[in-house]
């Protein structure tokens, strides 16, 4: 390295000589060759005119000897080699000397004409020529140039000399040194420091590798500090850590690993890591390895792994990735987590997610996994697969009325009542509430499903014992076929479930096929709730009013509110579809709220369009309407509208009262308080019609028109006992200070039989059918103007 760095430097040192004293060197000899051929040229050019002049007369006489005295005059000058004079006529040829020592850089010639003067003018003579040498470089120097080129020289020499030994003490002495320290440090392994100092470049240099050579000393100490800590952590840390290669090669195992797998460190070194797993799960570690790998820093798997005395290990194993920075493959730390007893705790937490506690069938979760698989093994295998949805009817009655207690136990009686008629592979669970699931696979799997479940619903023939009361249920089944009527799990589950319902709407109590017309009913069901959310949203809903009379005078003394939906399109729909399906929505509150808004606002109008102020409203109100807040919303309005509250009716069925629920009572009690009647609509239809006279703040009774249209219809004995009933009714409610309303009066004879026997009001297309408010107006005007022209 020394030599390279000083033969550079001296390279340097000669390429700046020749680059700036070479050429002035030459400039300096050029100039002075040409200054000093210049001088010998205009010598020579003197000796030729003035010899010439000499010799003019000699040649002109013929004076030989003469003319010899002459040349050899001139020879004997300084840088003339040879001289040579002829004359015209040729009879005089002097050369001198006769043998000249040429010099060795070459001669060149002057020459000159010899004119002589005469008489009669000039005339020439002959001829002389002088031959001198040429100078090169060096010869034309003087003795004083070559004095200042050599101290020149020896200038440079010294200038030269001086760089290389300040070199060679400067910088090649403390390189060395550097070089020494470094291939010490190399070698020894070992920091050594270098011995210089100096306050230049070399010595800041110097001071500076000394100051790393601690810092590295400094950092090695630390290094194998962290090392030995990284070492000590890495085998007492209570995990089971690895490393592998790129090919997979354990590298090194932890203290722990070897504890808890029983293997000898000798043993595992070197080994794949993949012949340490399971057979049956070593291929699918390998691939799952290799899916995951791309792309992610940490790859995460589970398998089995098999410990030196043969035993299995479910473990976790978190493997960082082996791909290095530069791309260049790298040792990876890994680290295997024993999840035997949460393996062991996942399976019976997955039993007991999929398990339902209380029968200890599946659940839904459970029920839609196995119908999952059950669909897979029937599209492999063919055929068809069925699913028996089951609801037991009248089971909320178990539950409001003789506790939840005693319906958990009808539950586990049925199921172990259930479970004997199951053929070996069905598959049962319990979907929530009192909603069973039965999948079933046959080669004649209608048949044996439609069997299953009519043996199902005969379970119910007999009363079950519960808690030493007697309960009678029934059931109603729906099944679904698939693929025949359903192409995938979910819709399986709901062609099932719209087959049960269809039953439970015919009558209950049995089983049913799933049919596409039962689709139909749904859609025609999605539909109406369509028609219901349009109608609440773009105001489609009207109260439509019927007049009430009294039966004596005839005279218009109230009006019952009737719910419309006029569709844009589809003209008045039915008001039971609309109830039933909002019934089951929850979407009859918000009619009801915006019925009742319509209702006392159309109230307002025919008050005014008439100038009766005293007729009243009946309002009806569906079971589900019976909130708390429903008094204070109803005084809100009568409020807003100024209507006074003894001008409301509130009508109710008995379905409202059939559990005597406290709230519904506090709720009529609240309207009573406040000023409004009560009225019981559809009175001697239900079980304890006259019961409820005594029990609640009625008002009005009102007989259903069931009993009205047999006054004069039907059979003398069905006439007989409907007109026995009728007027028992009515004395009843008398007695009981109730006002007596009939529905349904169609005709004459209908009016003057409910007339004798003392009922009070009527309503019916006799007087006049429900309307809207607006024409309902318009003919009042119209019975005005009539009775002003009689």
């Amino acid at each position: 390295m020394t030599r390279s760095i000083e033969s550079r430097f001296l390279a340097i040192v000669a390429i700046i000589v020749f680059i700036l004293v070479v050429p002035l060197f030459a400039l300096f000899l050029t100039l002075s060759s040409e200054r000093a051929a210049k001088e010998l040229q205009d010598h020579v050019e003197i000796l030729l005119a003035a010899n010439s002049q000499a010799l003019a007369k000699p040649m002109w006489d013929f004076d030989r000897e003469s003319v010899e005295q002459i040349a050899a005059t001139i020879v004997s000058a300084n840088a003339v080699s040879k001289v040579q004079v002829r004359d015209a006529s040729g009879g005089i040829n002097v050369s001198m000397p006769p043998l000249p020592n040429w010099p060795k850089n070459g001669v060149q010639s002057m020459s000159r004409e010899i004119f002589y003067e005469g008489l009669d003018g000039p005339k020439s003579v002959g001829t002389i020529t002088i031959y001198y040498g040429r100078f090169d470089a060096f010869s034309s120097l003087r003795h004083a140039e070559l004095i200042l080129i050599g101290i020149f020289i020896v200038a440079v020499l010294g200038v030269v000399a001086g760089a290389i030994f300040g070199n060679r003490i400067m910088i090649i002495q403390p390189l060395m040194k550097l070089t020494a320290a470094i291939e010490a440090t190399r070698q020894l392994g070992s920091r050594h420091h270098v011995d210089w100092n100096s306050n230049d470049e070399i010595g800041r240099l110097a001071k500076s590798f000394n100051a790393m050579q601690i810092q590295l000393e400094q950092e090695e100490r630390e290094l194998k500090l962290a090392h030995r800590r990284t070492t000590d952590i890495y085998n007492l840390t209570p995990a089971m850590l690895f490393s592998l290669d790129e090919h997979d090669c354990i590298t090194g195992v932890s203290d722990y690993w070897l504890l808890a797998t029983g293997y000898e460190r000798d043993r595992v070194l070197g080994r794949r890591f993949a012949d340490l797993l399971d057979e049956e799960a070593r291929t699918a570690y390998l691939e799952r390895k290799h899916r995951r790998s791309h792309g992610r820093s940490v790859v995460e798997s589970t398998t089995k792994f098999v410990c030196a005395d043969g035993s299995l290990m479910d473990v976790l194993i978190m493997e960082a990735s082996k791909q290095g920075a530069g791309g260049e493959n790298a040792l990876s730390l890994s680290v295997m987590t024993d999840v035997t007893a949460l393996k062991q705790s996942e399976a019976r937490n997955h039993r007991q997610a999929i398990t339902d506690h209380l029968t200890g069938l599946m659940n839904r979760q459970g029920f839609e996994n196995a119908l999952d698989a059950e669909i897979r093994k029937t599209d492999a295998a063919g055929g068809e697969l069925a699913c028996i949805f089951i609801d037991l009817d009248r089971f909320k009655w178990i539950n409001d009325n003789l506790g939840h207690q005693a319906g958990d136990t009808v539950l586990r009686l049925l199921v172990d009542l259930i479970e004997p008629l199951l053929p070996p592979d069905a598959i049962a669970a319990r979907l929530g509430g009192d909603e069973f699931a039965i999948l079933l696979r046959s080669p004649n799997v209608e048949h044996d499903a439609l069997e299953l479940s009519h043996r199902l619903c005969g379970i119910f023939d007999e009363a079950l014992q519960v808690n030493g009361a007697t309960v009678r249920l029934s059931a109603s089944v729906g099944v679904a076929l698939y693929p025949r009527h359903a192409s995938n799990a979910a819709e399986l589950l709901q062609k099932s479930d719209m087959a049960m319902y269809s039953k439970k709407r015919d009558g209950k109590n049995g089983a049913v096929l799933y049919d596409p017309l039962i689709q139909d009913t749904t859609r025609q069901r999605a539909e109406i709730e369509r028609d219901i959310e349009a109608a609440l949203a773009d105001d489609w809903f009207d109260a439509y009013f019927q007049p009430i009379v009294d039966l004596a005078s005839e005279r218009v003394v109230g009006y019952e509110a009737l719910m419309r939906l006029e569709h844009p399109e589809k003209g008045t729909i039915p008001p039971s579809d609309i109830i039933t399906v909002a019934e089951e929505t929850g979407a009859i509150i918000r009619i009801g709220n915006c019925m009742l808004d319509k209702a006392l606002a159309n109230l307002v109008r025919v008050s005014k369009a008439t100038g009766d102020n005293e007729a009243y409203l009946a309002i009806n109100f569906s079971p589900l309407q019976f909130e708390p807040t429903l008094p204070i919303r109803l005084a809100a309005l009568t409020t807003r509208y100024g209507i006074a509250p003894h001008r409301l009716v509130i009508e109710i069925t008995e379905a409202t009262l059939l559990h005597d629920n406290p709230q519904i009572r506090t709720i009529l009690d609240e309207f009573n308080r406040f000023g409004c009647r009560i009225a019981l609509d559809d009175f001697g239809t239900g079980y304890s019609s006259l019961s409820y006279l005594n029990r609640f703040p009625v008002d009005i009774v009102k007989i259903d028109q069931s009993f009205v249209r047999s006054l004069t219809g039907g059979e003398p004995e069905l006439r007989h006992k409907s007109r026995m009933l009728v007027e028992g009714i009515t004395a009843i409610s008398h007695k009981m200070e109730c006002t007596v309303v009939a529905e349904g009066i169609e005709t004459a004879e209908q009016r003057d039989i409910l007339e004798q026997f003392g009922v009070d009001k009527g309503q019916g297309y006799l007087f006049a059918r429900p309307q809207p408010v607006a024409r309902l107006i318009e003919a009042a005007g119209e019975q005005d103007r009539e009775s002003s022209v009689a």
